[in-house]
């Protein structure tokens, strides 16, 4: 249980602060201002991309993993915020599981484009959910330059069954809106102080 509670830090501290499949690609291989939720499509009106398409753009020049989050989950964009202090070499991007980008990946990776049950580790080989995609996010975390958690990551993916690691997922996603509560609004960087880690939703676009 002590490798567990390692490679959920961020998840538990992110609370306080305010996968178990693995999935490939079908046909290829491939601060904080709102808007609202009604305006997470807003880009429906232009024509979109084929999912496979538009997974092919989002590694085409940037090879960087890609994690999908609820962008009205306030206990998840906590989360984010504490990737973002503990990845200061900015090796993760970000994209709401809402946006046309996110919806698209779901979709490439088999997944229905509005299923929000899970965050999901998007890379160029495949996407990792539940517990997996928990263990992949922390393997590129470094909350201090002596402490990274790839080891402790590694650890708890050989030793802990994942039908164990996904029961605590599961336990804490259910209830992330009870815990915290949600928003009516879409996370994205206003000021461009992360314009490099937050996926551009245009390239969703044809």
């Amino acid at each position: 249980m002590r490798v567990i509670s390692k490679s959920y830090l961020f998840l538990g501290i992110a609370s306080l602060r305010s996968c178990h499949a693995f999935v490939g690609p079908q046909s290829v291989r491939g601060y904080i201002v709102g808007i609202s939720t009604s305006a997470l499509h807003s880009t429906t009106s232009n024509k979109l991309s084929p999912p496979p398409a538009v997974l092919n753009k989002v590694f085409e020049n940037d090879t960087r993993p890609i994690i999908l989050f609820d962008g009205v989950c306030n206990l998840c964009n906590n989360a984010v915020n504490l990737a973002l202090d503990w990845d200061p070499n900015g090796t993760l991007r970000f994209a709401a599981l809402q946006s046309n980008v996110g919806r698209a990946l779901l979709q490439v990776h088999g997944r229905e484009a509005d299923d929000i049950s899970s965050i999901v580790f998007v890379t160029p080989k495949g996407a990792f959910v539940k517990s997996d995609a928990i263990l992949g996010i922390t393997e590129e975390l470094n909350p201090l330059p002596f402490l990274p958690l790839r080891p402790f990551s590694k650890l708890a993916t050989r030793l802990v069954p994942a039908f164990l690691r996904d029961l605590i997922y599961d336990g804490v996603a259910d209830n992330r809106y009870s815990l915290m509560g949600k928003r009516n609004e879409c996370r994205f960087d206003a000021d461009g102080e992360f314009d490099d880690r937050f996926v551009d939703d245009r390239l969703a676009e044809v």
